[in-house]
């Protein structure tokens, strides 16, 4: 199995964002040795996953609480190195979707993202940047689902063509753009 850094050496971008992030990411890697855990409070791993119905007319999302906006699911590496692990661990807490199955193993996207001072679990969380992973799986859209209600206040399928009406961060609408165009395109 390769290790993060391979896996992210050997990424394929797919447009200049993820060329540019893909070569901070690994830069960061070169500076910090401790950036699957939240210990380094200026950057940080975490893995994110889009997951679509078998026909890709719909994606599971999660109303986010801090963020107050529809969003993907995923979470903190947390000292672990396989992301795909962390992102397959998330989907199921955060949604208790079961049966997720990989598109592939492969890396889908890579995105630095900014996150915003705010509170957790009552203390201050300084600004900082999440060198986010995600990974592309399918699941089916009839099982049952719930709510983590810590993280999120709400989860449901999502169709594609309404996605970007429903999601509240500027930011995120061109990263879930980005997604579904992936999708689309390459599978």
């Amino acid at each position: 199995m390769q290790t993060l850094r391979q896996q992210i050496e050997h990424y394929e971008p797919f447009n200049e964002q993820e060329e540019s992030d893909r070569r901070l990411i690994l830069q960061y890697m070169d500076t910090f040795p401790d950036l699957l855990t939240r210990e380094n409070e200026m950057a940080h791993f975490t893995a994110s996953c889009w997951i679509a119905n078998h026909d890709q007319t719909k994606v599971l999302m999660a109303y986010h609480n801090l963020y107050r906006s529809w969003a993907w699911l995923g979470g903190h590496a947390d000292g672990e190195e396989d992301l795909l692990q962390v992102a397959l661990r998330e989907a199921n807490e955060e949604s208790g979707i079961t049966g997720i199955r990989p598109q592939t193993k492969d890396i889908f996207s890579l995105e630095i993202l900014g996150v915003d001072a705010h509170r957790k679990r009552g203390r201050h969380v300084s600004s900082h940047l999440h060198l986010n992973v995600t990974y592309f799986f399918y699941a089916d859209d009839t099982l049952p689902l719930r709510v983590k209600p810590d993280e999120n206040s709400a989860v449901r399928w999502i169709e594609t063509g309404h996605v970007m009406d429903e999601v509240s961060e500027p930011e995120m609408r061109v990263v879930y753009q980005k997604l579904m165009e992936k999708m689309w395109l390459l599978y």
